[in-house]
């Protein structure tokens, strides 16, 4: 049996402690406009990149040479953007600088701009075409799953869309409690189910009661899985069939969580669940956390899924909708 909490009701009382689980709201000062907020996210990435490069230099700059390629190799390589990426920029460099004396910010724009072409994708806003539009969230165990689902939940409620929230990951009681807190905090509501109730049945549910409030959006988090887990993996096929049989063509998004700072182990879930789950899109989780934000190269390299979101920080507005130009100049620029 699945639980349905109305937005006007609350599961702590006042003044009640909060768990650690908790999502905390955002300081009073943020930054604002994306590049702004870009950088913030991905000032780790930045300050290695940009230290390790520029210890490469002299103040009357380096001559390119095939030393100076190998060094630069190495360095974009502890950004976890693989050997692809990082040859296709070295190479670069080498064609056009090869054989003179060069400064640091020549170098620099010159990165920035190569990791801009190879991050542009066509313009892949979320598919709202559904009544309800019904967003399935996949990914492993502590990739940051539950906590993005309450930030594009508060997104897309802040863009005046009113939201279902559907917890889906009946195994992981903290999934609940968290998801229902994210709830009461964003004023949407939510379907949750008994502990260890079958996730397919909680999904059916939640579409059942977003038709009835008349919901823009439906979101169903999923149980964490391993890519590996074949049993699991099936189950996640029925959640997909059950909520294609209330809502044609449902789900409208699959949207993959994958957790910066997990680094080329990124890879091997992106080829797991796109798979399987028929994922449409991706949400990068904790490139704040992170000094390995350069795994985003060879998952659009290799799978061609389109980043949608990007995840900041911990505050419940930590989350921005995917530009190849800032994220590229955030993840160089001074």
């Amino acid at each position: 049996m699945a639980f349905w909490r109305s937005k006007k009701e609350s599961t702590q009382p006042e003044n009640s402690a909060e768990p650690s689980t908790t999502p905390q709201k955002p300081p009073a000062a943020k930054p604002t406009g994306i590049l702004a907020r870009m950088k913030a996210g991905l000032s780790k990435t930045r300050r290695a990149l940009n230290t390790d490069i520029r210890d490469l230099f002299k103040s009357e700059g380096r001559l390119v040479d095939e030393e100076f390629l190998e060094q630069l190799f190495a360095r974009l390589i502890r950004t976890d953007m693989g050997n692809g990426p990082a040859e296709e920029i070295r190479d670069e460099i080498a064609t056009r600088f090869r054989g003179r004396v060069v400064h640091f910010e020549e170098v620099l724009d010159s990165i920035t701009q190569q990791v801009q072409t190879m991050l542009e994708q066509q313009a892949a806003p979320l598919n709202l075409s559904g009544k309800p539009t019904v967003i399935l969230v996949v990914g492993v165990n502590g990739s940051g799953k539950t906590t993005s689902i309450g930030k594009l939940a508060y997104f897309l409620h802040n863009s005046g869309k009113k939201v279902m929230l559907g917890a889906g990951d009946t195994f992981r009681a903290a999934a609940v409690q968290q998801l229902t807190i994210w709830s009461e905090r964003i004023g949407c509501d939510i379907v949750t189910g008994a502990s260890g109730a079958d996730p397919a049945s909680v999904a059916f549910q939640t579409i059942e009661k977003a038709i009835e409030m008349q919901s823009d959006v439906a979101i169903i988090d999923t149980a964490g899985r391993l890519q590996t887990q074949t049993k699991l993996m099936q189950e996640l096929d029925k959640i997909r069939r059950v909520v294609g049989k209330k809502i044609e063509d449902a789900p409208h998004e699959v949207l993959l969580v994958l957790d910066s700072t997990a680094g080329q182990n990124a890879l091997s879930q992106a080829k797991g669940f796109s798979e399987v789950a028929g994922c449409t899109g991706i949400v990068l989780a904790k490139l704040d956390g992170s000094a390995r934000g350069g795994v985003i190269l060879p998952i659009r390299k290799q799978f061609q899924l389109p980043v949608k979101f990007v995840g900041l920080g911990e505050g419940i507005e930590d989350i921005a909708e995917f530009d190849a130009k800032s994220f590229a100049h955030a993840l160089f620029a001074d």
